[in-house]
């Protein structure tokens, strides 16, 4: 795995590289971004939206969390920083379609499952064990029927979390008045790193098949 400075180095390979093939659309970025889809991921580094839908810069709004997870509609103090994307990208970008994807092997959604860092202290896990008991009402049935421990329930676990982001998405007024008046579409998604295979979300029967 490369280190910060041989990043740096990757960087002079770019500027002299795709920045130059790409200036005319550097160009235009300057004036501003206009994408018309946000994509919702996870944190996870081997899981990059802009290399897995190979697009150009600029084409998608991409926010990265642990697990890709999207929490309720809430106005309680705090620092809402996927609300806050979400926001600007719907009401101020206006983006027509918001995808949450999901991937195999998440680290974030296997700890939802074992409920390894229940109890422990911010700094020392606390932060990841808030975030991801968003997913616990979801985890439950999933343990009692496959357990805590495995690929099968870990990959529908993965599954699950992203008809969770969905459902909370839909709490949020902006995203129910949009998606109502047809202008903005949700859609679900997972990448199974295993063998780079993308599956998109069938809302109206629940399964994900491949793209």
């Amino acid at each position: 795995m490369k280190s910060f400075k041989e990043m740096v180095a990757g960087y002079s390979r770019f500027r002299s590289g795709d920045w130059e093939e790409q200036r005319q659309r550097w160009e235009q970025l300057k004036d501003g971004q206009s994408p018309q889809v946000m994509v919702i991921a996870c944190s996870d580094s081997r899981v990059d939206p802009a290399q897995i839908f190979d697009v150009d810069p600029g084409e998608i709004f991409v926010v990265r969390n642990v697990a890709a997870l999207v929490p309720p509609f809430e106005t309680t103090p705090g620092r809402h920083g996927v609300s806050a994307a979400l926001e600007f990208a719907v009401q101020f970008l206006k983006v027509r379609e918001v995808v949450v994807m999901g991937h195999g092997m998440c680290g974030g959604c296997k700890a939802a499952l074992t409920q390894d860092l229940h109890g422990t202290k911010p700094g020392e896990g606390g932060f990841v064990a808030h975030w991801i008991d968003m997913l616990d009402s979801t985890r439950d049935p999933i343990a009692k029927t496959l357990g805590t421990t495995g690929r099968e329930a870990e990959r529908a676990m993965e599954l699950a979390a992203v008809k969770v982001s969905l459902a909370n998405l839909r709490t949020f007024p902006c995203v129910q008045e949009k998606e109502a008046s047809g202008e903005l579409d949700l859609r679900g998604a997972y990448f199974a790193i295993s063998d780079g295979l993308l599956h998109l979300l069938d809302e109206d029967s629940g399964e994900f098949a491949p793209a």
